[in-house]
């Protein structure tokens, strides 16, 4: 057995593979490398992240503070920012074409934007809380704080399916931001300083990424928690910051 930055490897001659597993519930652990620190504003409750044609775009939670903006990545710098009405908590941001759509933590509301003019467009309803909100490109992801994803139809924001997220072979629970990309599902755990991939199909982990190091201790004794995952196709990084963080990242996990 080796102990490495605090997983638990078996040997090469053991009958499991990596963290203890057998080899069909191998969880492999990857690695945040940075390329570049970012600023952000220490006031956004980050709940949503997403990139779009050069942009990025988040989504801030708390009631009567709750926002939608669109970032430049290059700098931190708010070019767009809206203010969510008072009664609602925004959660998960996801795109659908020209469209933004904003969860709402209990008031069981998605809110649709215009993603041009920030224009409010309509309103679409679904059953419980909204944490975290992703489109694959065939539905949107949904999570709500437990261990299940839920499938939504597109056009309609239908529910089309369920899937239940295990991390070992165990229930894996608070699925809170979601990121969709290239058919995987990444997800922050609600007050923990990793994030995991799953495998959409069954609802594995497959893969989980160390991020506590990201923040000094200074820093983090003025922020809360990791959230706030967006994928950039074009460079295959990764943007990551979280809630009232002085901070946002560009990455890759690596091996």
């Amino acid at each position: 057995m080796v102990i490495v930055g605090g997983w638990v490897l078996q040997s090469a001659g053991s009958p499991n593979n990596e963290f203890g597993q057998t080899g069909a519930a191998v969880v492999r652990s990857l690695r945040v490398n940075v390329l570049r620190e970012i600023p952000h504003d220490i006031d956004a409750f980050t709940q949503g992240l997403l990139w779009w044609n050069g942009k990025l775009y988040e989504s801030t939670g708390q009631y009567a503070s709750s926002t939608l903006r669109r970032i430049n990545p290059k700098t931190g710098e708010v070019e767009r920012r809206i203010n969510i009405e008072p009664a609602y908590f925004a959660e998960g941001l996801a795109r659908i074409d020209n469209r933004l759509l904003i969860l709402t933590w209990k008031a069981e509301r998605a809110l649709v934007y215009d993603i041009e003019k920030f224009n409010f467009v309509r309103m679409l309803r679904y059953r419980g809380e909204g944490w975290g909100l992703c489109n694959d490109g065939a539905r949107l992801v949904m999570s709500n704080g437990s261990n299940k994803l839920t499938f939504l139809d597109l056009q309609t924001f239908e529910v089309t399916g369920f899937v239940s997220v295990t991390l070992r072979g165990q229930p894996q629970n608070q699925l809170n931001e979601l990121e969709c990309a290239k058919g995987i599902v990444y997800a922050n755990i609600w007050n923990q300083d990793y994030i995991v991939r799953i495998d959409p199909s069954s609802g594995r982990v497959t893969h989980q990424i160390d991020a506590s190091k990201l923040l000094t201790q200074r820093e983090r004794s003025s922020a809360d928690v990791l959230n706030g995952i967006a994928h950039n196709p074009d460079s295959e990084t990764f943007y990551i910051t979280g809630k009232w963080w002085p901070k946002m990242f560009e990455v890759q996990f690596i091996e």
